[in-house]
């Protein structure tokens, strides 16, 4: 049968794409032969046939045909049929005139043949899940045994000190209170271990308001027992003992001496040696001065305290200390921060105000003549208040061991300049305030009348001066608001601050 142009136009694209694939030197051969387009199909290959070298390689080709597909896996029908489909396509195509841009695919997939399986990803997302909950289950194991341990540890009270501190249960305190009021004081670190195990020993309610002597060494069980009154306890006998405000140390050492609380000496030592772990010793100068007589003059707050006989002086101490700490809320020390003062010379101050006052109403204006002095020291040099000279002759002087003049310089503000080396007494909560926020005033002097508690300011040294005049007339009974008054003789320089 006749080929039609079709299927030869089929048969030369196959051609091309065979001669596409020869080696280089078979086509550098190939392109130096001359074409000839024209040429009948029939005259070419008889032509080609001719060639000798050509029919020398042709025969040498068929001669090693039969080894080279030796084994070569046979197409099986459907193979040969999708062939034959995709040539009948391919020339029908041709036929009506389309354009054929692909070239036949030899290597299809043979109809019905096997599909390749994808690849899944199902296994390796396992993998990953399984790592991640394997990860999750050892870090939450790792927390709740860490978290047990430290648990365990403050229920044992492990790694506690064997120091005792003053624990003090307010009325109506709940368990939830008692709890955080442990974990402040450094007794506890986890108050709500503490409350669940008062829970379960049924004392939550039966914790007695009152000053408790606690330590951080001590078990949960042990700590209970004191706050709840079951601890065996010896026979006390408990007395209360009163410091009021502008008490010296020395004076409050002999009223527990008196009361039978304990030696004086030892607890004039144990106070002023300090380092008990409160707040506010943080505040405090790292090296004491020297010229100071007693370090912690001035941190003994007055108020009434309850001790029992035969105290351990260092107990009586931490009463007394945490008593102090609990009254200078940070409030106090922002404002000390604020005014650029310590918190050892806003006790000082403080102690002068305590003891200049004749009540708690002119405490704020004779805070404000120290400070507006203060603030203009080339003026006034020295804030001469009398109560610090009285304080050399009267509490150091008779109770220092061995006379020191710088000492006594220090502590005289007639003689030193600005504030003197420490605290004068023991001041209450409103001398604190006073020293902290003093009256907006213009004054720079101040009298005293003791006799009749009232006090006289002025702003300058002739009203300073007519007001001791004045006082002294009414002291003398020929005071006269009508008649004119001295300005008085002999006054020091710069004049004084108060008589």
């Amino acid at each position: 049968m006749a080929r039609s142009e079709n299927e030869r136009s089929y048969d030369e694209l196959l051609r091309m794409m065979s001669d596409a694939t020869k080696p280089k030197h078979t086509e550098r051969k190939k392109a130096a032969e001359p074409v000839h387009p024209e040429e009948p199909e029939a005259e070419q290959q008889e032509r080609h046939d001719a060639d000798p070298e050509r029919r020398q390689h042709k025969n040498v080709r068929e001669q090693e045909r039969p080894e080279r597909h030796t084994g070569a896996r046979k197409k099986r029908p459907e193979q040969h049929a999708a062939q034959a489909q995709r040539r009948e396509r391919y020339v029908n195509r041709t036929e009506a005139g389309e354009q054929h841009t692909e070239l036949p695919r030899h290597h299809e997939r043979p109809v019905g043949g096997r599909k390749k399986k994808k690849r899944r990803k199902h296994s390796s997302v396992r993998v990953y899940g399984v790592l991640i909950m394997l990860t999750l289950i050892f870090v939450i194991s790792i927390s709740l045994s860490v978290g047990i341990i430290e648990v365990g540890k403050d229920m044992l009270g492990i790694n506690g000190t064997e120091t005792l501190v003053v624990f003090n249960i307010p009325d109506g305190a709940t368990t939830a209170d008692i709890a955080e009021d442990l974990k402040e004081a450094g007794i506890i670190r986890i108050p709500k271990a503490f409350i669940y195990f008062t829970r379960l020993s049924n004392e939550d309610a039966n914790f007695i308001p009152g000053d408790h002597e606690i330590s951080s060494s001590m078990a949960y069980e042990a700590i209970i027992s004191e706050l709840t009154g079951t601890a065996e306890e010896e026979d006390k006998v408990y007395v209360d003992v009163m410091f009021p405000e502008g008490i010296t140390l020395n004076e409050a050492a002999y009223r527990l001496e008196e009361a039978n609380v304990c030696e004086s000496s030892r607890f004039l030592y144990f106070f002023n040696a300090g380092g008990l772990g409160y707040n506010f010793e943080n505040y405090l100068p790292s090296n004491s001065s020297k010229l100071k007589f007693n370090k912690m003059e001035g941190y003994l707050f007055p108020d009434t305290y309850n001790f029992y006989e035969g105290m351990d002086p260092e107990d009586v101490c931490q009463r007394i200390y945490v008593n102090f700490d609990s009254k200078i809320t940070q409030e106090y020390y922002d404002r000390m921060e604020e005014l650029d003062i310590t918190l050892d010379e806003t006790i000082t101050l403080a102690s002068m105000i305590q003891a200049e006052a004749a009540n708690e109403d002119e405490m704020k204006d004779i805070s404000s003549v120290f400070w507006n002095r203060l603030n203009d020291s080339a003026t006034f040099p020295k804030l001469q208040s009398d109560p610090t000279s009285k304080y050399v002759e009267i509490t150091i002087k008779p109770n220092i061991d061995l006379a020191d003049e710088a000492i006594f310089d220090a502590y005289d503000t007639y003689v030193c300049n600005g504030l003197p080396a420490g605290a004068i007494g023991n001041p209450g909560l409103a001398a604190i305030e006073a020293a902290l926020y003093p009256n907006d005033t213009n004054y720079c002097y101040f009298y005293a009348d003791t006799e009749n508690s009232v006090t006289y300011f002025a702003e300058t040294l002739e009203e300073h001066n007519q007001n001791i005049e004045m006082v002294k007339q009414i002291h003398a009974g020929t005071y006269d608001p009508d008649a004119p008054l001295d300005e008085g003789e002999g006054e020091p320089e710069n004049g004084e601050a108060d008589e």
